[in-house]
């Protein structure tokens, strides 16, 4: 069966399916098949991952969201009027008016462009036909080690093959300081976004530093502690007069309304020369952050407060049952993961053999990462066309 047959194009574009409801139909079927959306959704859906409406192009009758219903093995159950359900007495409007009407069952999350990845049940599924049985080279393995090492597979992807990258947006506060993501490994980049929309990259700073640890002392210099015997907390001398600091004073950004331009005697003593020996890296005005592993989050210079902020972040993609997938490109190198890493696990399999699908692997993962990188002539002559311009004096 083809890989879209089970799905439409009203479900992939809508991100919903709709029933219709007649005055006779109304009073006797209260449940629907998700099977369909769930198909689009790539998941099993529960009761918090949809919306359902009842909606009819009757003007005597309201359109609503309902809220009382059940889900039960790809099944949508409407709860009776005889139990209270919203659904059902909304039903019972439309029979009623004798008029016809939509369940709607809508995504709450839905975007486009799901076909180009094959989610980790199918990929688990396909391996145990594939590579799995009598007559194969893995006469038997457990479901759940090719399961612990399709997920060990996607983790290892993420970092250098798949490049899974996130950008989380938020205004930075007056507290200078943003917590890591939920599912936050590394960063790649950080950002600030001016009024033109463009992003301006905010570069880590050596200058100063933010303590793992802060213990709180008395006036004689020795810890304090608590009840049970442990050391109390306090806040980071260093983080606070950071914060505090003009930046200014490092980057030696000098206000073009300033009396150094006039050229005031008064005020060349401590302006003129000022930016003289500054190293490359803070001869900017884009500010700094670090990151404080004691809180988790990141901290931000002074001249930062308010601005918005992206962060760019490398995932494991093993957050959420919707992104552990893996792209069609990388599905045969993950394949040929799998199947090094059960062997390589198994007694009494020749060495030959595990070095062979350790070569097998490589050479998929090369190919996998050469159909990732998007390199196309197109690109390749943007970039030459750059390095040809002339430099003037």
């Amino acid at each position: 069966m083809g890989l879209l047959d089970n799905k439409t194009q009203e479900i992939y574009y809508t991100g919903s399916q709709v029933f219709i409801i007649t005055a006779a139909l109304s009073s006797s079927n209260n449940t629907y098949s998700l099977t369909n959306l769930e198909s689009e959704y790539g998941s099993c859906l529960v009761v918090s991952d949809i919306r359902v409406y009842v909606e009819s192009g009757n003007s005597s009758f309201t359109n609503r969201e309902i809220f009382d219903f059940t889900i039960s093995d790809s099944v949508l159950t409407i709860t009776s009027a005889a139990d209270g359900g919203d659904g059902a007495v909304a039903f019972g409007d439309i029979a009623a008016l004798s008029t016809e009407g939509e369940l709607r069952i809508e995504l709450r999350h839905h975007s486009f462009g799901g076909y180009r990845h094959t989610s980790l049940a199918d990929i688990v599924s396909s391996f145990m036909v594939a590579y799995v049985g009598d007559g194969k080279l893995i006469t038997n393995v457990a479901k759940s080690d090719v399961l612990f090492h399709a997920r060990r597979g996607i983790a290892e992807f993420s970092y250098d093959v798949l490049k899974t990258v996130k950008v989380q947006e938020v205004e930075l506060s007056t507290s200078l300081s943003i917590p890591m993501p939920q599912d936050y490994v590394s960063y790649i980049k950080l950002s600030f976004i001016g009024s033109d929309g463009i992003k301006r990259i905010i570069y880590p700073t050596r200058l100063t530093v933010n303590p793992t640890e802060a213990p709180t002392q008395d006036s004689d210099y020795n810890y304090v502690y608590d009840g049970d015997g442990n050391i109390i907390s306090g806040d980071s001398y260093t983080e606070t007069k950071w914060q505090a600091y003009d930046t200014d004073n490092i980057t030696g950004n000098i206000n073009a309304n300033d009396d150094y331009f006039v050229g005031r005697d008064d005020r060349l003593d401590y302006s003129f020369g000022g930016r003289h020996g500054l190293e490359p890296e803070h001869q900017q005005i884009n500010g700094y952050f670090t990151i404080d592993e004691r809180t988790g989050s990141f901290a931000f210079s002074s001249d930062l407060s308010g601005k918005i902020i992206t962060i760019e972040y490398v995932s494991d993609s093993l957050g959420t049952d919707a992104e552990m997938k893996v792209h069609k490109f990388a599905e045969e190198a993950l394949y040929k993961h799998i199947a090094f890493n059960v062997l390589a696990t198994k007694r009494n399999i020749p060495e030959y053999i595990v070095q062979r699908y350790k070569k097998e692997r490589r050479a998929a993962l090369r190919n996998a990462k050469l159909r990732l990188s998007k390199l196309n002539l197109e690109y390749m002559a943007q970039v030459m066309r750059g390095k040809g311009k002339q430099i003037k004096n």
